[in-house]
């Protein structure tokens, strides 16, 4: 795990899916329920912007790369290139894993619903797991313990969230320490993408392209229009703050004494 532009990344798929594995290890004695961040250019936007935000990222268990772009970023100013790790995948690979018990929050009753039946084409047991809509309100706005009791008497080991990023980010910092155990996981339209009600992710060719952005637009062009804007208008801003970064931890190396760590 690495931080760049204020996160702290997990880059490796496997590193994540273990780490992720031994917090929900029930042979383990239980600890505190943790949450991982999917990071896509909306959150690296939001992150640069909000310091509270910005907190709750870095509370996190570890961060994925759900951006396209940020591997591209870090080619130019570090010289690797690690994959991307999108909200997508991981959902996939948990889900598909047929190990874990899980609770799905978030969405409307529709794409639930929708989305209950199509994974339970890949794992039966899904019919006994809990698919809850959250009601509209704002980050302040929920009940948090009453949502608390009911995940914990479905005692899942991963908790999906999908409110759209910032609030489900703020939402899964809240719930944590009211669950039992587990790790939660928030991935935005995730769900919508799952449930096959229309609205997809962009082809393959689209994302190796680093072309989902409009693939998202088209999909939705009002709502993305906005967060594409507001992406475009700050990442030169992001690159300049990590470019200086990387000068001062640089600059503070060559000044560390030979032998001190």
């Amino acid at each position: 795990m690495a931080r760049y532009f204020h996160i702290d990344y997990e880059f490796s798929r496997e590193q994540a899916l273990e780490r992720i594995d031994a917090h929900c290890d029930r042979s383990l004695p239980a600890r505190a329920a943790a949450y991982v961040c999917v990071a896509d250019g909306n959150v690296l936007v939001q992150v640069h912007r909000d310091p509270a935000y910005r907190t709750v990222v870095q509370g996190a268990l570890f961060s994925i790369c759900d951006s396209s772009w940020v591997p591209l970023y870090l080619k130019r100013l570090y010289g690797f290139r690690p994959a991307q790790y999108s909200g997508s995948d991981i959902f996939r690979d948990i889900t598909g894993a047929r190990k874990y018990r899980m609770a799905f929050l978030g969405a409307s009753q529709e794409v639930l619903d929708a989305l209950r039946e199509r994974l339970a084409e890949i794992d039966p047991s899904i019919n006994g797991m809990l698919f809850q809509e959250l009601p509209f309100a704002d980050v302040d706005g929920f009940d948090y313990e009453a949502i608390a009791d009911e995940v914990n008497a479905a005692d899942p080991n991963i908790v999906w969230i999908a409110l759209g990023a910032p609030k489900q980010e703020f939402f899964a910092a809240r719930l944590a320490p009211l669950l039992h155990r587990g790790v939660i996981i928030p991935v935005g339209a995730v769900f919508n993408f799952r449930a096959g009600l229309g609205i997809r992710r962009a082809p393959q060719w689209m994302v190796r392209m680093h072309l989902e952005f409009l693939y998202r637009i088209f999909s939705e062009p009002r709502k993305q229009l906005r967060r594409v804007g507001k992406i475009l208008r700050y990442t030169p801003g992001i690159l300049g703050e990590e470019r200086a970064r990387k000068r001062t931890t640089q600059k503070e190396n060559r000044n560390r004494p030979e032998g001190n760590a």
